[in-house]
């Protein structure tokens, strides 16, 4: 059995759901699931400005806790999950990444496996490429990166050989089914490949 954990920042909710189903994955195969929300950075402010943010972000804080450097050396696999900003990763989620930099000096990254997922409202809004920019901190750190690939038929349905993916137009619509196996798939090839390092 491995111990997964899916670091994630959603503001309106569609990462919050593609984390879910990538745990449910992770159940699937056998494995232990931490779910934590990385916080918000803005001001209280610039949350008001945008409709929906404030009550999102508290429900969402409610339901889950902040990911801490414990959570990291816990696990055998570390899920990213995150919006995408400008084709990037979001600065909620970089910021917990950043804070990771202890267990890094200490090689305490190093073996684990690792993986992401994002989402857009748009169409080739950057998906592929902000999942893409986290290879780069997990190579750093010495993880194992494993993509979903298309190594599941859901994979041929939905998603992205780098990582699960959506995108929900700015109406928000929620996930499709094949967006949900392809998540799920993801979480469940994360823990059959993270158990099989931690029994070697």
């Amino acid at each position: 059995m491995a111990n997964i954990l899916i670091a994630f920042y959603s503001r309106n909710g569609t990462i919050e759901a593609l984390a879910k189903e990538a745990a449910e994955g992770v159940q699937e195969a056998g494995g232990t699931v931490r779910l934590r929300r990385a916080r918000e950075l803005v001001a209280a402010e610039v949350m008001a400005a945008v409709p929906g943010w404030t009550d999102s972000a508290a429900r969402m804080n409610a339901a889950y806790e902040a990911p801490t450097p414990a959570d990291a050396e816990w696990a055998d696999a570390i899920v990213f999950g995150t919006p995408t900003r400008f084709g990037i990763v979001c600065s909620e989620l970089k910021a917990y990444m950043d804070g990771l930099g202890g267990l890094w000096a200490q090689g305490k990254l190093a073996g684990k496996v690792g993986s992401a997922f994002s989402a857009t409202s748009q169409l080739h809004g950057g998906n592929e490429t902000t999942i893409v920019s986290l290879f780069a901190p997990m190579a750093h750190w010495g993880m194992i990166i494993v993509p979903p690939g298309y190594a599941d038929p859901a994979m041929f349905k939905a998603g992205s050989p780098y990582g699960a993916t959506a995108s929900t137009g700015r109406d928000r619509r929620k996930l499709t089914d094949e967006e949900k196996g392809a998540a799920q798939w993801q979480g469940r090839r994360v823990a059959q490949v993270a158990a099989r390092l931690r029994a070697s």
